[in-house]
């Protein structure tokens, strides 16, 4: 059974929308798109390349799959080590409105989400990846099937845009399993999932 990992790139008041450029994604008049350019170095491009490296398939959510469509078929060179998965591997998208995908290799999941990733987890060799695809990962955190989320946080804050973790957001417990930090100051940790949070006091005794 193939491991569901996302990778989700945030700022440090938690902002996911549009790292890329400033055109990707402008929803609610969202001025500072392309934000996580300027912290790209070499540690965080090992990072990413390893990464791609585990993959065996990518659940997409609907907006991330047509950024990701509309640049990657035409990154066309093997060697390549993100384009030549990205192109070859099959890719899910999550979506009620996408009915022909144009990008080879693409299948859209219609229907019962947790019961579709479920069955995706239980034949994809190596890592059904997420990448990006704040609203999605919200989902299947809430539907319990993720199992790793690298969060990778830059030196910024932006005071608006579409934050990962929203008021309301069901709380949950992680385990840190590793990290590092790129010369730029990137945080890139690696967290699964433990269940729900537990409590305690500083004021009981019994935790002094």
């Amino acid at each position: 059974m193939g491991k569901l990992v996302s990778t989700i790139f945030v700022t440090l008041d938690g902002v996911y929308q549009a790292p890329g450029g400033p055109e990707e994604d402008t929803r609610g008049g969202f001025e500072h798109g392309g934000w996580s350019f300027v912290y790209g170095d070499d540690d965080f491009g090992r990072f990413v390349v390893d990464v791609f490296g585990r993959s065996g398939a990518y659940l997409l959510g609907r907006r991330t799959y047509d950024i990701f469509a509309s640049y990657w078929p035409n990154m066309t060179d093997p060697a390549d080590p993100i384009a030549s998965k990205l192109n070859a591997l099959p890719k899910y998208v999550a979506s009620a409105t996408l009915t022909d995908p144009s990008w080879a290799g693409t299948t859209v999941l219609g229907g019962d989400l947790a019961k579709e990733v479920t069955d995706l987890k239980d034949r994809t060799e190596g890592e059904l990846q997420v990448h990006g695809s704040g609203a999605l990962v919200r989902s299947l955190l809430e539907l319990d099937l993720l199992d790793t989320v690298h969060l990778v946080t830059f030196p910024v804050v932006l005071g608006t845009g579409l934050r990962l973790f929203p008021e309301g957001t069901t709380p949950k417990a992680f385990k840190r399993t590793g990290g590092t930090i790129t010369s730029t100051g990137v945080s890139i940790q690696s967290y699964d999932l433990a269940g729900r949070p537990t409590y305690g006091s500083y004021a009981d005794p019994e935790n002094a």
